[in-house]
Parts: structure tokens; C-alpha cells; sequence
């Protein structure tokens, strides 16, 4: 009898753990008809503007008013993943990369939910979101890893994460080189194909199928990515680079100045190691100057065009900067 009470709660307990767990894996979706915009308004020198309501806005689609459905101000908190490449090619600087990293986490407010990301070879989750610091240092602390880069692979997993985060706001911090192997891979592969006079101008970065993909679903959730480019990997800093270096290092650069272009963020280049912490810091106080404005498209077809977004501030003199449009997917 005693046997048989136990093997029920063993029973029962294993259900409620797979019951938690479900609840815990269940991604929350985002209506993608709807369009989010996280935007920056500066005045002419360039100082951010955050004391601007609903009321100083006006969104435009395709050259059409759009109603703005929702409007979070600049202290609203976002949902932050910092995703940290620990590739081969950064092994020389992890320290570096750690004390800067943590700049960028004491310059976020305090209720700015943070999840840690590690790449390399593998895309590891290192801490799901949390307003924790101490479980965010050692996230960053034990950030370790070699081999080559998926970059791709942990963006979107990043963007997966995010997904699961619901209406909040929501960007993406990434530090990398921008050459992710395996689309390096396919440009050499391509690359062989080609004249050799050709070579320069052959990549077209932004048909990159990954890419696309990628911005698509950054699209339907409004998420803003900011890349931070490692001096690593420059073949302009090699002796005698040849037209291929430099053609799939253009190209990947390139990548990730879409990437910033499409989402409304920006592309922030280190060229000197000492320069990292600097623009971490940079980029946490850009995002702490950011407007959220939400919009039903009055076109509801979802026929893959291209759809242009612009939008206007009140005040002529001042400068608005948000993404430039997505793809009616």
C-alpha cells in the first residue's frame, strides 16, 4: 500500500514538473499585424528629445497617416539580450570584453530585463531574462567558448527569446565581427565562381537569404539590434589581404550595417580594443532615449511588398530616427 501511495506521488509530481515546464517554454505570440517602431528624436546638435507624448507624433505608411494604437514613453523598460561572441577570434581580449560588457549593464535602468547569450560554435543560453545584476556579471563572468561563429544562429535564437517577452520593448546587443562562418562559407564558394576582376562588386549583401529571414522576424516584433563591430578579422590590417578577404569582410560588415539600418538601430564600429566600453555605454543610453509607437497598418493585405514607415515629430526642428520599413509578411 505504501509502495503504491508512493508511486502516485512520483506520478503526480512528475506531471506538475512537465506541467511547469510547458507553461515555462510556452512562446507568447505577437500579433504581426501589428507595427512597432521604437524611435529617437534628437534636436539640431544631435542631444536626444524625452519629453515628447503620444501627441507629438504622426506615423505615415506608404505616404499613408497611420493611427497610433500605442505609445510607450523613453523610461519605459525594455527587454535587453546581449548576445557576447566567444569565438576563436576573440580569445586574445575576453577581459576586455567582460569589463566593457559590464558598463553596459550598470548604464541600463533598473528595471530593464536582461538575458545573456554566448557564441561560438554553439549558441548557449547563459541567464533567461532577468533585472538581476549579480546573476548578469556572472553570466558575463563565465562567458567562455572557441571555434568558429554562428552569428546568425544566435541572433535568432535572441529573437526567439524575445518572443516570448510579449508587448515589452525590446532590442538586441551584439558584439561580433560580423562573419558568421558559414556565410562566409557560401560567399568563398561563390566567390570561385567569379571573374576576378568581378570580385569586388560580386556579393550583394543584402539578398543574403539568412539575413532576410532574419530581419523578417525582427520586423514582426519591432525589435531594435544594435551591433557592435571587433576589430577582428580586418584583412585591410594584413600586409598584402586579396581581393576575396576583402570582398567577404566588406560584405559581412555590410550585413550588419542592414541589420542596424532595417531595425532602427546603428552600427557601432570599434577600431581600437579601448574603445569598446565606451560605446557599450553608448548604446545603453541611446536605448534609454528611445519612444515606443505601436500601429495597425490600414492596408491589412499581407502580399510581401515592401512597405515604407516614416514618421513625423511635431516640432520641424527636431530629427526622428526609426527603422525604414518592413516587408508585409
Amino acid at each position: 500500500m505504501r509502495f503504491q501511495k508512493a508511486i502516485t506521488l512520483i506520478l503526480f509530481l512528475i506531471s506538475g514538473f512537465l506541467t511547469v515546464s510547458a507553461q515555462d517554454d510556452e512562446v507568447i505570440k505577437v500579433d504581426s499585424s501589428i507595427v512597432r517602431l521604437n524611435v529617437g528624436v534628437v534636436d539640431g546638435r544631435g542631444r536626444p528629445i524625452t519629453s515628447l507624448n503620444k501627441e507629438n507624433f504622426t506615423v505615415y505608411e506608404n505616404g499613408v497617416k497611420q493611427d497610433i494604437s500605442r505609445f510607450e514613453p523613453t523610461v519605459a523598460p525594455f527587454s535587453v539580450v546581449m548576445l557576447l561572441d566567444m569565438s576563436g577570434s576573440t580569445l586574445g581580449f575576453r577581459q576586455t570584453i567582460r569589463q566593457s560588457a559590464f558598463r553596459f549593464i550598470d548604464a541600463l535602468a533598473p528595471e530593464d530585463r536582461v538575458a545573456v547569450v554566448e557564441f561560438y560554435d554553439k549558441v548557449n543560453l547563459r541567464n533567461d531574462f532577468t533585472t538581476n545584476r549579480k546573476i548578469i556579471a556572472n553570466s558575463i563572468n563565465v562567458a567562455n567558448g572557441q571555434g568558429k561563429t554562428q552569428l546568425y544562429e544566435a541572433i535568432n535564437f535572441a529573437l526567439d527569446k524575445l518572443a516570448k517577452e510579449a508587448a515589452r520593448r525590446k532590442a538586441i546587443i551584439v558584439l561580433t565581427d560580423g562573419v558568421d562562418s558559414n556565410v562566409q562559407n557560401n560567399d568563398r564558394k561563390f566567390l570561385e565562381k567569379v571573374k576576378e576582376s568581378d570580385i569586388p562588386t560580386a556579393i550583394k549583401p543584402e539578398t543574403s537569404d539568412i539575413l532576410n529571414r532574419t530581419l523578417n522576424k525582427s520586423d514582426a516584433q519591432g525589435v531594435t539590434i544594435y551591433p557592435l563591430a571587433l576589430p577582428t578579422g580586418d584583412p585591410f590590417k594584413l600586409a598584402d589581404p586579396t581581393p576575396v578577404q576583402i570582398a567577404m569582410f566588406s560584405a559581412a560588415r555590410n550585413r550588419l550595417q542592414i541589420l542596424a539600418e532595417r531595425t532602427g538601430g546603428t552600427l557601432n564600429t570599434i577600431n581600437r580594443l579601448d574603445e569598446m566600453g565606451r560605446l557599450y555605454a553608448a548604446v545603453a543610453a541611446d536605448l534609454r532615449t528611445l519612444y515606443t509607437v505601436e500601429y495597425q497598418p490600414t492596408n491589412s493585405k499581407r502580399d510581401g511588398k515592401w512597405r515604407e514607415i516614416k514618421i513625423e515629430v511635431s516640432n520641424p526642428e527636431l530629427i526622428s530616427r526609426t527603422r525604414q520599413g518592413y516587408f508585409a509578411k
